[in-house]
Parts: C-alpha cells; sequence; structure tokens
C-alpha cells in the first residue's frame, strides 16, 4: 500500500519541479530578451534625447537628459537643411525604386521558381554573382556611363542603380520563399481556367506578401539611407536627398550636434514608421520554412 503513495509523491514532486524549471527557463528568457531591447534601443533613445539639447549639454552630459527641451531645434534643423526639398526627393526616389524593385523581383523570381528551361541555374547564378559585388566600386564607373548617357543629376541616377544591386537580393529572398508553394495550386488554377499572369497576379503575388515585405524593408532602409551615390551622382542643391542634407551641418572644423542630432531624428521617423506598419509580414517572412510540418 505504500507503494504506489511513494511513487505518486515521487511524481507529483517531479511535475513540481519541472513546471519550477520552465518557469525559471520562461523568467531569464524574459530578462534576457528585455535587456537585449533595451540595449538595442537605446542608440535611438539617445538619439531622440540628444535633440534637445543644445551643444553645450551635448558636451558636458551627453548621457543626460537636458534641462530644457529645445523644440526650437527640430524647426532650425529643417529650415536650415532645407529638409521639405531632401524630404520630397528622398520619398520620390525611395518609392520608385522600391515599387520597381518589387515588381521585377517578384516577376523574375515566378519565372525562376516555377519553370523549368535551359540555363536556369545559370541565370540564377549570374543573379547570385550580383550580391557578391562591392557596391562602392562600380561608383567610378557608373559615373562615366551615366556621365556619357546624360542622366546625372536626375533622379534616374539614383533610382536605377539602386534598383540594380537591390535585385539580387529581391531575387534570393523570393525565389527562396516560393519555392515553399507546392505545385498543386498552379495546377489546379490552370483546370479552373487562370493563365500564367492569372496565376501570378491571383496566387503567388499574395501568397509572397511576406517576402516581399522583407525585402521591402531591406531596400527601404538601404534606399532612404544611402549617402554615396546621391554625393557622387547628384550635385544638383534642389535634386539632394536627406542624407545630403545632413551633411550641411558638418563643416571641416566642427559639427552643429544640436542641430545634427536634430535632423537625424526627423529622417529616421519615416523608417520607424515603415517597420511598424509591416513588421508582421516581415516576421512571417523571416520565419518562413524555419518549420516544416
Amino acid at each position: 500500500m505504500t507503494t504506489p503513495s511513494i511513487s505518486a509523491s515521487h511524481s507529483a514532486s517531479s511535475a513540481n519541479l519541472g513546471t519550477g524549471l520552465r518557469k525559471l527557463r520562461g523568467s531569464l528568457q524574459s530578462i534576457g530578451l528585455t535587456v537585449y531591447a533595451l540595449v538595442t534601443l537605446y542608440p535611438l533613445i539617445w538619439l531622440f534625447i540628444s535633440a534637445f539639447k543644445t551643444n553645450e549639454e551635448f558636451y558636458s552630459r551627453p548621457f543626460g537628459l537636458p534641462d530644457i527641451w529645445n523644440w526650437s531645434n527640430f524647426t532650425r534643423a529643417w529650415e536650415v537643411a532645407d529638409m521639405g526639398t531632401a524630404f520630397m526627393n528622398s520619398a520620390i526616389v525611395t518609392l520608385t525604386a522600391l515599387v520597381i524593385t518589387l515588381v521585377m523581383g517578384a516577376l523574375s523570381a515566378y519565372v525562376i521558381s516555377r519553370f523549368q528551361f535551359r540555363g536556369k541555374l545559370l541565370v540564377m547564378g549570374i543573379f547570385m554573382l550580383g550580391m557578391l559585388i562591392p557596391i562602392h566600386s562600380t561608383l567610378v564607373p557608373l559615373f562615366i556611363l551615366m556621365n556619357k548617357i546624360d542622366i546625372l543629376n536626375t533622379y534616374a541616377a539614383l533610382i536605377l542603380p539602386y534598383t540594380a544591386f537591390e535585385m539580387p537580393i529581391a531575387i534570393f529572398v523570393c525565389v527562396a520563399y516560393m519555392n515553399t508553394f507546392p505545385k498543386e495550386i498552379e495546377e489546379a488554377a490552370m483546370i479552373d481556367g487562370s493563365g500564367y499572369w492569372g496565376i501570378f497576379l491571383r496566387m503567388m503575388l499574395p501568397l509572397s506578401l511576406p517576402a516581399l515585405a522583407t525585402v521591402g524593408i531591406l531596400a527601404f532602409l538601404r534606399y532612404w539611407n544611402d549617402f554615396s551615390f546621391a554625393l557622387v551622382f547628384i550635385s544638383d542643391p534642389g535634386l539632394k536627398t536627406l542624407p545630403l542634407s545632413l551633411s550641411i551641418f558638418a563643416t571641416g572644423y566642427s559639427t552643429d550636434y544640436k542641430l545634427t542630432m536634430a535632423a537625424m531624428a526627423l529622417a529616421v521617423i519615416p523608417t520607424i514608421i515603415a517597420y511598424l506598419a509591416f513588421q508582421e509580414q516581415v516576421m512571417k517572412g523571416m520565419t518562413a520554412g524555419a518549420v516544416k510540418g
């Protein structure tokens, strides 16, 4: 009679111990993730706090709070750098290049992923080689080429190279994602009378939204924050982008940190909004294929 009771007591204690260990592990994971989030977000928090300081406070107390929150830094930075024009130019270039990248990347990925043709591996390899080319090593030949075809100081001087260098990544991500789709859905659509364009527009494109959102966020960040291409290919003040407008606060002898921080805070807001708007799709695209079942 005592043996079953001892076994039951031992099982209950083991279950309680296992539950306690799981709770402890979960608590440690939560603490670790919280610390990691704070460490990751602190530079952004520091940027916004520094945007309200004076130059004297920035030098004397770089990690402290400002005595007076100077909202005038933002208006002053907006006026001095002509950020309205820069915002408009960056938006035109970024959105145009983004649309072209997503459309061309999705179409190319659809063909490579779902069709069999001679030289398919070669085509895929050529696209993948584009990921190995150092982007900034092409500045001089691109400048010479654009000067010959007379597109320097135009939006095309930025849109075309942005799209070209982002295409390999877009194709790589979209092909990997589309390869997870079963062939049966296409066969069923063809039986129902859909053509290739119908399958792409009504089935493949909606199903690929997580991958396209991931590509879109990565491309948006690269286009929006690019400085070197804009510096080399754009000299017209009326076409300057945001990174070029931020450089006005730094000279060879000094930097106006209060206006620089305020301008950077304004420039980073669109990237934060874009990520928050598409974070769910980005997470789906990043984790797709991680679990099979």
